[in-house]
């Protein structure tokens, strides 16, 4: 394979990353919602080409780390816990276009990227009319997911005022101290199951 036709393939496989993360409802939702602070949009479009350098610095890749890397930037860069189930699905799209990409082969990767951006579908709170029944059930199990989002958030800020005096279930309520409470500057809502 010659140098220029590697680089066009080079060229495919990242906007074929970025467009799978695009049309990623989780990262999406993340986006819209300022999960990742001020900067939300400047991190999705870093996060392409970090995933991208990613695979290039690491030929064999098993899912589980894939999944993992995705998993630990959407936990630190937009403080979000992935867990509708569409972290391997993401994952395994990447490896393959991956390993399209380390066969060279640039029409798959161009043929892999058109389908996603066939399929994408904006994700809102409340989704426009849509044609695929599909696309429908996406959407509905993603709102699902910003609803319990929302939830926990609210109840974040209901805890932070009712709960000033911390509720006596553990520890003896005087030994708790902010720290317990707080942790690298967030507050730590998750409700056990």
């Amino acid at each position: 394979m010659m140098a220029g036709a590697a680089e066009d393939v080079r060229v495919l496989f990242g906007a074929g990353v970025r467009a799978a993360l695009e049309a990623w409802p989780a990262l999406q939702i993340a986006v819209e919602n300022g999960f990742g602070g001020v900067h939300s949009q400047e991190k999705a479009e870093w996060l392409g080409g970090a995933v991208e350098d990613y695979f290039i610095a690491n030929a064999d890749l098993e899912l589980e780390e894939v999944e993992d890397f995705l998993g630990e930037l959407m936990t630190n860069e937009f403080d979000t816990v992935v867990e509708d189930g569409s972290l391997p699905q993401v994952s395994q799209q990447l490896r393959t276009m991956f390993q399209h990409f380390q066969k060279g082969n640039g029409t798959a990767l161009q043929e892999m990227t058109a389908h996603i951006n066939q399929k994408k579908c904006k994700v809102t709170a409340t989704p426009l009319k849509t044609t695929k029944e599909t696309v429908a059930d996406d959407v509905e199990s993603v709102e699902e997911m910003e609803v319990k989002e929302v939830t926990a958030a609210n109840d974040g800020a209901t805890m932070d005022e009712v709960c000033s005096q911390p509720q006596p279930t553990g520890p003896d309520p005087q030994t708790i101290k902010e720290e317990d409470i707080v942790e690298d500057g967030w507050t730590i809502v998750r409700r056990k199951k």
